[in-house]
């Protein structure tokens, strides 16, 4: 898919994932991972802004998203919360940060949709802090086997409908990337995967 569709198609869900900021369910785990961001945090494609109820007060947040329905919606929920945030329409896949830019590397639901996973990964090894933090909240294939098999089967036309695949293997994006993996948890039948990860 053509990166202009790709963003027509997230422009058009950012509503859909304004919504989503009542999600009990998902919002636990955004909790349980993203309170550790600290000091000048980078959230790459930041949509809606969900992600900003669980910050510490005290961060320097800069996200982005190629999305500019997104990052309107981010925008008005910036308002209320008290850190400074700068948001960016660009691109993560060929945005340009200094080396050692960041303390916190956040990633949320996003490795689904790139073309090249593994790039971004090391994109983050250059622009995070030695002593810097990367959190990632991804979903991918499931340990189940039915859920992977419906997953694998759905892949094509997911991709085609909201632009993002369901079958990638988070564990081992991560694992071929530069990033030193510290912690992996897994939720919802496997779904769901919670990374910490340094440079």
């Amino acid at each position: 898919m053509d990166r202009q569709s790709l963003i027509k198609k997230y422009d058009k869900q950012a509503k859909k994932y304004n919504k989503r900021r009542n999600n009990d369910q998902v919002n636990k785990y955004r909790q349980r991972i993203f309170q550790e961001a600290t000091g000048k945090v980078l959230e790459v494609a930041i949509g809606s802004g969900l992600n900003f109820p669980f910050y510490s007060r005290d961060i320097e947040l800069t996200g982005l998203d190629f999305s500019h329905e997104m990052l309107k919606t981010a925008e008005n929920a910036a308002k209320d919360y008290p850190f400074k945030t700068t948001l960016m329409q660009k691109d993560v896949e060929t945005v340009k940060f200094n080396e050692n830019s960041f303390d916190t590397i956040i990633s949320s639901g996003s490795l689904c949709a790139y073309q090249e996973p593994v790039n971004v990964l090391n994109n983050f090894q250059k622009w995070c802090k030695p002593e810097g933090k990367i959190l990632l909240m991804e979903h991918g294939i499931s340990t189940n086997k039915l859920l992977a098999g419906v997953q694998k089967s759905l892949d094509p036309l997911m991709l085609k409908v909201v632009g993002c695949h369901q079958n990638r293997n988070i564990s081992d994006i991560v694992k071929k990337s530069d990033l030193k993996l510290i912690k992996e948890e897994r939720y919802l039948v496997g779904y769901l995967y919670l990374i910490w990860a340094k440079p």
